[in-house]
């Protein structure tokens, strides 16, 4: 019996010291940098394509040419999504080097949509069709308010910009950010000049107030 329970006892040390050793190598796992480029199935370099480790909650996403850079965990699962390809999905493998290089390509994801007829009225049920909306050609039921030049005005102004308007302001600021770029930027405030006049200006104003106000009496 003393026999068995020693056995029994340095078997039980054994699993132990394994399970131990195999717990503090997963707490031990090693850090890779995976760097890679993404093209599609022509070759081309993709932008913005998106890598993903959903244990960590965190990722990258792919330059204008197609260059990437995670750092990464032996056996981390890494995402890759990009609008109109596949998704693809990579298991960092136990044997990765510390400075792994990739090349990743995209097969575009290609969705058929169903049939869709479009037929056109014949010129009679087009007339019919217009005469049917009823549209008023005065300003007959529309409220006079609405036509104030004060609230048009003020709806053009706090009106938000479509698409086109957003292009032309990003536009016009990377323009002037390109001119700003080579020289230093003018600060008005710290111009003589704009605070002699400024204070010229004032001074009319003021007297042109106490000329008015000499006149009344």
């Amino acid at each position: 019996m003393p026999v068995k329970k020693n056995v029994y006892l340095v078997f039980a040390i054994i699993c132990l010291f394994i399970g131990s050793h195999q717990a503090s190598a997963q707490a031990r796992r090693r850090v890779i940098q995976l760097t890679g480029i993404v093209t599609d199935t022509t070759g081309a370099f993709l932008p913005g394509v998106n890598f993903y480790v959903p244990k960590a909650g965190r990722g990258t996403t792919s330059l204008n040419n197609g260059f990437f850079s995670l750092p990464l965990l032996i056996g981390d699962t890494v995402l890759i999504s990009s609008v109109g390809y596949k998704k693809q999905i990579y298991v960092v493998p136990q044997d990765a080097k510390e400075f792994t290089s990739v090349l990743f390509e995209m097969n575009p994801d290609v969705t058929f949509l169903k049939e869709v007829v479009v037929t056109m009225p014949t010129e009679e049920l087009f007339k019919e069709a217009v005469l049917a909306l009823n549209v008023p050609l005065d300003n007959t039921g529309i409220d006079p308010k609405n036509l104030n030049a004060e609230l048009l005005a003020l709806m053009v102004r706090t009106t938000p910009m479509d698409g086109n308007a957003n292009y032309r302001y990003y536009i016009n600021q990377y323009s002037n950010s390109l001119g700003d770029k080579f020289h230093p930027l003018y600060n008005p405030f710290l111009n003589p000049l704009n605070w002699v006049k400024f204070i010229k200006d004032l001074k009319k104003k003021k007297r042109e107030q106490d000329r008015a106000v000499q006149s009344k009496y």
